[in-house]
């Protein structure tokens, strides 16, 4: 019997399948698809993305990254992709227009291989975001110095009760630390502000173990949903004025305020710029 041969161009040196070597079998089949006009729902506050109903990698970048990008390519059953470098085509406010160099390996062979992609990029808060842009809560943890004729200024009481809140905060989890909103400066102390009950209850008690102190809880009826009274739950931590001393007190500037750097906008926030990461994998 003798070898196999391509029926278009004849070569028999290589693998033949369904009467064509590879060379010919890519100039009429090709080996990565791309889905039509897919769109990425982005954060442009937190970076996470909206997969399917939920919201997933907080803390990603607000632009557009490859690995928003992979999601839409469709290979060839036979073909296995290695790499993949984006430059961007053209753009819109409402979407991008990108070409793909996809390197691949089929039928043994590594080959590069050019994909376009048109993908819509939808900038919109996540529900975290808009609870906290909205000043949504369901809880507040209450940091107090403990009751006691004062022996210091208000303003270094709150300066002392931060520190050991700023010293106590990275040893929580992150869920807890992501349920919390905003805070806010009060003559006795701070308000924490949590968008998640049960997260506020572990962080205090967490605040707790690591700072001392008594915790009491208690509970405000807030409204009604779904027939079922809702309530928002206030958590005092009074902290020994002992622990306290061990933070000293920073000198700072201006008059009692909100802590700025914490609330978020009643505005809401700007949104971020809608162009490509400046990723490697990514070019202009």
């Amino acid at each position: 019997m003798g070898a196999e041969f391509c029926v278009l161009c004849g070569r028999s040196d290589v693998a033949i399948a369904d009467g064509l070597c590879p060379d010919c079998y890519v100039k009429n089949n090709p080996l990565v698809r791309s889905k039509e006009r897919p769109t990425v729902v982005i954060c442009p506050t937190c970076g996470s993305r909206r997969i399917g109903q939920h919201w997933e990698g907080a803390g990603s970048s607000t632009l557009l990254t490859p690995e928003d990008l992979a999601p839409f390519l469709e290979p060839h059953e036979e073909v296995g992709i290695r790499k993949v470098v984006w430059t961007e085509t053209g753009s819109n406010p409402l979407q991008r227009e990108l070409e793909g160099a996809v390197l691949v390996r089929f039928r043994g062979t590594e080959r590069t291989v050019l994909v376009k992609l048109i993908v819509k990029v939808d900038h919109r808060n996540c529900e975290d975001c808009s609870r906290r842009t909205g000043h949504y809560y369901t809880a507040v943890i209450q940091l107090r110095s403990e009751p006691g004729p004062p022996k210091e200024s208000a303003r270094e009481l709150r300066e002392r009760l931060a520190g050991l809140w700023d010293r106590a905060i990275p040893q929580a989890r992150a869920e807890m630390r992501k349920a919390l909103s905003w805070r806010e400066e009060l003559p006795e102390g701070w308000d924490f502000y949590l968008s998640e009950t049960i997260a506020a209850r572990g962080l205090a008690r967490l605040m707790k173990t690591k700072i001392g102190g008594t915790l009491k809880e208690s509970a405000t009826l807030y409204g009604r949903k779904d027939g079922r009274d809702v309530y928002r739950v206030t958590l005092c931590l009074r902290v020994p004025r002992t622990a306290m001393a061990s933070v000293p007190a920073r000198s700072r500037q201006g008059t009692d305020r909100r802590d700025t750097d914490s609330a978020p906008s009643r505005q809401g926030h700007r949104a971020a710029d809608s162009g490509l990461s400046s990723n490697g994998m990514l070019k202009r």
